[in-house]
Formats: structure tokens, sequence, C-alpha cells
């Protein structure tokens, strides 16, 4: 049986865009996990040991994962386009520049929190997951944002 590229590249979409939105809840208790972690080791004095590092070493994985599954849904969404309408149009504007640009800044906080308990400091892995975890909030289109047409999964 045949299936058009235009199916076929829905299906693709449509996968993708499940897949990206189920991710987010596990990114979230994950960095929320490493936020928790990272107040208490600092808050106790305490050391860092591995199982803080492997801790950390997951909320990246997750994110990355994140980040690689976003961009290919940035390839092909049409949520986001290049027009001189798009900035006009509070939908189109927020998938084509605030989330990602908001998601990239997050991953790079992430990243340099994982690299920060790497090298022992749960003050600093503290506040960059801390930061990534407001800015994750504020760049999700949760459902209860109705213009952003997106759901909980």
């Amino acid at each position: 049986m045949y299936i058009s590229a235009e199916i076929n590249s829905y299906l693709m979409y449509q996968a993708l865009l499940h897949t990206h939105s189920g991710l987010r809840w596990i990114l979230l208790i994950m960095i929320i996990v490493n936020v928790l972690n990272a107040f208490g080791g600092y808050g106790g004095k305490k050391e860092v040991k591995s199982g803080d590092k492997k801790l950390s070493l997951v909320a990246l994985i997750c994110t990355h994962l994140q980040v690689l599954i976003g961009l290919s849904l940035y390839a092909i969404s049409p949520k986001v386009q290049f027009s001189g309408s798009t900035m006009g149009n509070s939908m189109l504007r927020f998938f084509t520049m605030e989330h990602t640009v908001m998601m990239l800044i997050a991953v790079i906080l992430v990243t340099i929190g994982h690299r920060a308990v790497k090298s022992g400091s749960f003050k600093k892995e503290f506040w960059y997951y801390f930061v990534a975890l407001v800015i994750i909030l504020a760049a999700i289109p949760w459902p209860f944002r109705a213009i952003l047409g997106a759901g909980w999964f």
C-alpha cells in the first residue's frame, strides 16, 4: 500500500510532536529532582557524590534529547513560519521565536549546571538548574494558554 509523502510527513510530525510533549514531563521531573538535590546538598554543605553526578547526567541527556526532537519539529512544523506576518501572529511568533530561544537558553543553563556538579559545586548547579526550570516553565505551551493550541501530551 502506497502512502503519499504528505500523509507520511503528517504522521512523522504527529509522532515527533507527541514524543516531544510526553518527554517534557520526564524532563520536568528530572530538572525538579536535580534542583531539590542541589538545594539539599548546598544547604547541607554536603560533598557532590557519584550519584549526584549521574542524576545530573540523566537530566542533561533528557534535555539534549528534547532539543534534538524540538529542532526536528522546528524544521517541519506548520506552526513555524518565516514570513512578514509571523511576528504579528502570537502563535506563530511563540513557536518560531519565543519557545525556541527560551528553550535553547534553558538547555545551555542545564549544560553549564551539569558541568558545575561535575566540578563539585551544588550551589552553582542549583542556580543554573533553577533558572533553567523557570525558563522552561515559562516557555512550555501549556493547555491553559489556549491561543498556542497545545495539549497536555
